[in-house]
């Protein structure tokens, strides 16, 4: 092929150009390389073959353009071209009488085929061209290849998606350019454009760095012409495209476009100033450094759009920025000025621009403006004129630290965080040039002031400054002498600052001539390290441990340091062993002090309890690092055997020494210990008091954790269920309990592995002691709390579950809880732990679908369930609601309450007479558990009220979490009306404290409104769960809208009763619960008016049977509101103290925020307060029907609103000639007066929609 080339080149360039364009241009780019440059400048084919190139070029673009037209043949028919050709059957072609028209699509195969084959030469052609233009002697005159190159160019448009023939001429367009080639900027306006496009698209650098080496280029275009529209978005894109914002090159070529045209400047600048909002910091941080390079090389008008127009418009809005982020972006794009304030003319500008605004800013009244101009302030400082004297420059440096230190008192905290870090940045960075008397005035507020201000974020950004300050070693001599005075932040109340002053000790430690203990005193270190959390303790360990257990001492010498650091502190000692590992104690050294631990324990030298518990708590944080090595704790299991784990728990006084001993075995589970297990057995089983002891809390849960360790966790199961068994047999003997006849029958077990090391006693609880059942239950309590506990943890909670006495454990829970909720206001001691533990257990059994046997129910089951299923189908969970629902009902003191006292006929047929007699003579008797005996004094009165109070508030979490399951949408009305009734108890105990029947003491009265909020979420809850189970098969119940009155009318009763403090609290639990609310009050109305009269509940009927006190409350504080109309006074002449209702004002405040949200709502809302003013009007009661109305229209709608939805337009034709009839009856001239006031709060509101809308009409009588 080379020859036939060679050999055609020689014969003519016509020839040559013929042969070439039947190539392959991959194959033969090097055979025409060589070719095109062993052509001498003297040979004649440099003039016949630029010829011949511009005759082929010309010829196959002229071609290529006549294809792209459309074909005159089809045109006058072009539809089916258009749409795809009806598939024809073949026999219809065969037997047709007419000729069978050859396929539509020949003719395009064939047009296609042409276009490739021309394109394909054109490929050859530019690329001859482009060896042309690239000869090394400089063959060919530019003058003779132009026409060709051109004709190329000016057609690029056409090749839009043929990318190899669009490089090859963009190619040729470059290299023309960079020859400086006659004619060549003629070559550019499709080439550049094609450039840009392609760096943008594919983001290669080489692409733009093309573009770069181009850019003169670009200065020939006219900006102001429309035509250049195209381009100019082109570069407007550049703006914000990472490649040219991360490149130097495509920094430096941004910064040369904005001197092309002022026009295509401002739009530029348009596009950064939209991008600062949400730019990231390499975006912002690069539009600073293009338009500082932009500035440099900017005249004239650009100039001037750059410094008076863009970056006086950053500066002001640095300032008056709308949030801390926005005012940070602008300042990074600001950056790019600031750190090259030492160009010449730099400076300047920044002082010229910045300080007409940034000191007036400083003093202005908005905190907000403040901290921005102070953070501009900060990163200019030292704002000043280079070209001002010295004593100017001084001045207005005094100036600057003047108004810092009066920042440094401003009102704002955030204000005085900024100005405290900023103040010891400057005094870092330009300690040398500021005046001493400055810099001790600065530091000596910032120590004495700062350290000691009210908000935290001061204080911890005084320590941050000093921090950074310490940086410079100018400052050490100064700081030497300040730093004790920061030593009193070490006991500072927030984690956050005693964190930061470990950092700060921490550094100073490893400065020369400073001693971090006379900054922070050793005793209030070790205390720290004793007291404080995690992060604040192992910083102090980390700066402890060279001292107390260095590396590079021998070991020995390190184990007696760190004993004497026990031995003065040890609980900080124990904290220290628990972080060395962390902070780079080596395992060897630490199992040797380990060993040194265990001796000194072991020894007869005399250590205090104190001491003692210390190297305890130190071995076993030793022992939990070490065993995660495997040797370590083979070495750890060897060195303590049974008998020393068995002086070491004797050893242990406290109860964390025992825990510690207990945490010891179960890390390292040695093979000796069953008098261990024994002695942790005991902790299990004798267990009173545990809910309030957090120290017996944790000696019990590392007994669990030995227990589940060493495989005898049904072994401890089972003693905890026989307890739990004994005091449900003892329920059953004192208050005649109903118990399941198999609830107490063994179970044969599988032997355990650790069945061995407990000893038999523990496995009998029972025996013949003396009857004390308070003892017994408290004993059940703890064991109720540690069930609940370990129910926490996924491996107990799966050896609970999996456990063979699972069933005999809830069925005894199940009766403990039973009592305890109906004899809760009888016995004080009583308590919710076995309440907690029975439904949390039963949840538990559910999601892991585990069954009872037994399915005899205690007591009588609800009869509100289905009937139709047996007992035997009910689920554990429904069986625990059906339970729940029964003791709730009885404590709420509904049906006969004798039937409970009396036995069972089944179980006394059951049961010898012997044990009937003696359960008549010990039971006891039995009254309404709801109604308080006349006997009992105040005070053990308004203990019953808690305890029954934090049992209704247990049994409400339970039913609603167990209704969130999605198993229980058939138990929703009987969850409502227990909501209900419970609501309603609390209101009524609330009203009998205020009748000085009883007064709270302050911490039940604390623990009474915990359960009440609690309560309140949890109902809230249920509604939400209510409202979403609702469809045309499951309508709303109608004790939904009981619940939602009962819930305001409880935020009331507390406000009257308790206070706005105590309502406050409340209302801050409720708040995210009030479109719940909102909507169960309305949903009675809403549902009548979509779905038809008597298919749903009407809220308005329920409202005339039992009138919410809510209502009244808002009608009272409304009538408080009228200056024309006296305060409400109640039957004895007494001025209403609920006309205060300060926190229910704001309550419904919100109410009215969001039933304005929806006009839907608003209306079925509003009829309730309507039906409240007719009853009001049956009432005679004028000032409750004047105080709705007037919330009616002066709240919920605004004066001039007349705009009432259908359905209080119903109620409005009701009420107003009602009112109007009243007038005409009353004698009374206050009920005429409240009378007239309220029908001219409705009266515009009925003549506009009586003769403006027709919506209301006048009705005879």
């Amino acid at each position: 092929m080379e020859k036939r080339l060679r050999s055609s080149l020689q014969s003519s360039a016509e020839e040559f150009l013929s042969l070439a364009q039947k190539q392959s241009l991959k194959s033969s780019k090097p055979i025409l390389k060589s070719l095109i440059h062993k052509i001498t400048p003297n040979s004649d084919l440099t003039s016949s073959l630029s010829t011949s190139l511009h005759r082929s070029i010309s010829h196959s673009i002229e071609s290529y353009q006549k294809l792209l037209q459309p074909n005159p043949r089809r045109s006058p028919n072009p539809s089916p071209s258009k749409s795809p050709p009806t598939k024809r059957p073949r026999r219809s072609s065969r037997h047709s009488k007419t000729p069978v028209e050859p396929e539509p699509d020949s003719h395009e195969f064939d047009v296609g085929k042409e276009k490739k084959k021309l394109l394909k030469d054109l490929e050859i052609l530019a690329h001859i061209v482009v060896l042309c233009v690239a000869h090394p002697k400089k063959a060919f005159s530019p003058s003779d290849l132009l026409p060709g190159v051109r004709a190329l160019h000016d057609n690029l448009i056409l090749f839009d998606s043929e990318s190899v023939l669009l490089s090859e001429i963009a190619n040729l367009c470059e290299e023309w350019w960079k020859e400086n080639f006659p004619g060549r900027e003629t070559l550019i306006s499709q080439s550049l454009p094609f450039l840009l496009s392609k760096s943008l698209t594919l983001k290669r650098k080489v692409d733009l760095h093309r573009v770069y080496s181009l850019r003169e280029a670009f200065a020939l275009f006219d900006y102001e012409d429309e035509s250049i529209e195209d381009l100019k978005l082109l570069l407007i894109r550049c703006v914000i495209a990472p490649l040219y914002l991360k490149t130097d090159d495509g920094r430096r070529f941004l910064a040369f476009v904005f001197g092309l045209s002022n026009q295509l400047v401002k739009e530029m600048l348009a596009m950064i100033r939209s991008q600062i909002p949400f730019g990231r910091k390499s975006m912002l941080e690069a539009f600073g450094d293009i338009l500082f390079r932009a500035w440099k090389a900017a005249e004239g008008d650009s100039k001037g759009e750059l410094e008076d127009g863009f970056l006086q418009g950053l500066i002001d809005g640095a300032i008056h920025a709308s949030s801390p982020a926005l005012a940070a972006s602008i300042r990074r794009v600001l950056g790019g000025f600031i750190s090259q304030r030492t160009t010449e003319g730099v400076e300047k500008l920044l002082f010229r621009l910045a300080e007409p605004v940034i000191f007036r800013s400083l003093q202005v009244a908005n905190s907000n403006v403040r901290q921005n101009a102070l953070h501009l302030l900060l990163d200019m400082f030292p704002l000043e004129d280079p070209d001002s004297t010295k004593e100017v420059k001084d001045t207005l440096l005094d100036k600057q630290f003047f108004l810092l230190e009066r920042l440094l008192a401003d009102d704002c905290p955030d204000v005085r965080v900024v100005a405290v870090e900023g103040s010891c940045r400057i005094l870092h960075l330009f300690w040398e040039i500021i005046p001493s008397a400055s810099i001790t005035k600065t530091i000596t507020k910032i120590f004495d002031d700062m350290s000691h201000d009210i908000c935290i974020e001061v204080r911890l950004s005084t320590l941050n400054g000093i921090i950074y300050l310490l940086g410079n070693p100018q400052s050490h001599e100064i700081l030497k002498v300040l730093l004790p005075r920061l030593g009193h932040l070490m006991l500072d109340n927030a984690v956050s600052t005693r964190a930061a002053v470990a950092d700060l000790l921490l550094l100073i430690r490893d400065i020369r001539n400073f001693q971090f203990h006379k900054v922070v005193g050793l005793d209030v270190l070790l205390s720290t390290l004793a007291n404080d959390q995690p992060l604040v303790a192992q910083k102090i360990t980390k700066l402890l441990i060279p001292s107390y257990f260095p590396s590079k001492v021998p070991v020995e010498e390190a184990c007696s340091r760190c004993i004497t650091l026990i031995k003065r502190s040890p609980m900080a000692g124990a904290r220290f062993c628990e972080f060395a590992v962390s902070e780079g104690a080596s395992l060897k050294s630490l199992m040797e002090l380990v060993r040194v631990f265990i001796s000194l324990i072991l020894s007869p030298d005399k250590l205090d309890a104190d001491q003692m518990e210390g190297l305890l708590v130190a071995a076993s944080y030793l022992c939990s690092s070490l065993a995660s090595e495997p040797c370590y704790k083979h070495a750890l299991n060897k060195l303590l055997d049974g008998e020393k784990v068995k002086f070491l728990f004797a050893a242990a006084s406290t109860a964390y020494a025992q825990s510690s001993v207990i945490k010891i075995v179960s890390t390292i589970s040695p093979d000796d210990a069953a008098g261990l297990f024994e002695e942790c057995m005991g902790l299990v089983t004798n267990c009173s008091g545990i809910s309030d002891n957090v120290e017996m809390q944790a000696e019990v849960r590392s007994a669990h954790k030995l227990f589940l360790s060493c495989d005898g966790f049904d072994d401890m199961f089972e003693a905890l269920t026989v307890r739990l068994q004994k005091t449900a047999y003892r329920c059953h003997i004192k208050f005649g309990t109903e118990i399941p006849k198999n609830s107490f029958s063994s179970t044969k077990r599988k032997k355990s592995m650790s069945s061995g090391k407990i000893s038999a006693k523990w496995k009998c609880v029972g025996g013949k002691k003396a009857f004390d059942f308070e003892k017994d239950y408290s004993i059940a309590v703890g064991i109720a709390w540690q069930i609940r506990d370990l129910l926490t943890s996924e491996d107990s909670r799966k050896a609970i579950l999996g456990s063979q006495t699972l069933e005999l454990s809830f069925i005894a829970l199940k009766i403990i809880s039973e009592v305890s909720i109906v004899q809760c206001m009888h016995c004080e001691y009583m308590d919710t732990s076995p309440i907690l533990a029975y439904t949390v257990l039963a949840l538990h059994m559910t999601l892991q679908n585990v069954s009872i046997n037994s399915q005899k129910d205690c007591g009588t089951r609800n009869n509100s369930t289905d009937s139709s299923r047996s007992l035997l189908e009910l689920t554990v969970l429904e069986q625990t609601m059906d339970h729940m629902l029964n003791c709730t009902e009885k404590l709420l003191g509904a049906g006969d309450s004798g039937m409970y006292s009396k036995l069972p006929s089944e179980l006394g047929q059951a049961n010898c007479k012997t044990a009937s007699s003696h359960r008549r003579g010990n039971k006891e008797p039995q009254t309404d558990a709801s109604i308080p005996s006349a006997h009992d004094s105040p005070n053990i009165e308004q203990k019953r009220v808690l305890i029954k109070v934090k049992m209704l508030t247990a049994s409400l979490k339970f039913m609603v979490d167990a209704a969130m399951m999605g198993f229980l949408s058939h138990y929703h009305g009987q969850l409502l009306k227990f909501t209900s009734r419970y609501v309603q108890y609390i209101i009524s105990a609330l009203g009998q404290q205020s009748q000085d029947q009883f007064q709270f003491e302050e911490e039940d009265l604390k623990d009474i409104v915990l359960c009440v909020k609690s309560s309140f979420t949890y109902a809230a809850k249920l509604l939400n769960l209510v409202h979403r189970a609702v469809s045309e098969a499951s309508p709303l119940p109608p004790e939904a809208f009981d619940v939602a009155n009962n819930l305001l009318d409880l935020i009331t009763s507390i406000e009257l009763h308790l206070g706005s403090g105590k309502a406050a609290s409340l209302v801050a639990a409720a708040k995210p619960w009030l479109p719940e609310l909102i909507l169960a009050l309305g949903s009675g109305n809403i549902l009548k008016e979509t779905q038809g009269e008597g298919i749903h509940f009407h809220a308005s009927d329920r409202i005339k049977v039992h009138f919410p006190s809510w209502l009244l409350s808002l009608a009272r504080t409304e009538l408080s509101e009228m200056s024309e109309i006296s305060p409400e006074k109640d039957d004895d002449g007494r001025v209403s103290e609920s006309e205060d209702f300060l926190v229910f004002k704001k309550l419904l405040g919100m109410i009215v925020t969001l039933l304005k949200g929806n006009p839907n709502v608003l209306d079925a809302v509003g009829v309730i307060f309507l039906t409240g003013s007719v009853v009001g009007l049956e009432r005679k009661d004028f000032g409750l029907v004047l105080g709705l109305l007037h919330f009616v229209c002066m709240k919920l709608f605004s004066r001039d609103d007349k705009e009432w939805g259908d359905m209080m337009l119903a109620s409005l034709q009701e009420i107003y000639p009602q009112i109007e009839r009243e007038l005409e009856e009353e004698n009374d001239e206050d009920g005429r007066q409240k009378l007239l006031s309220a029908k001219e709060l409705l009266e515009p509101v009925w003549m506009y929609h009586i003769y403006e809308t027709g919506r209301v009409t006048m009705m005879e009588e």
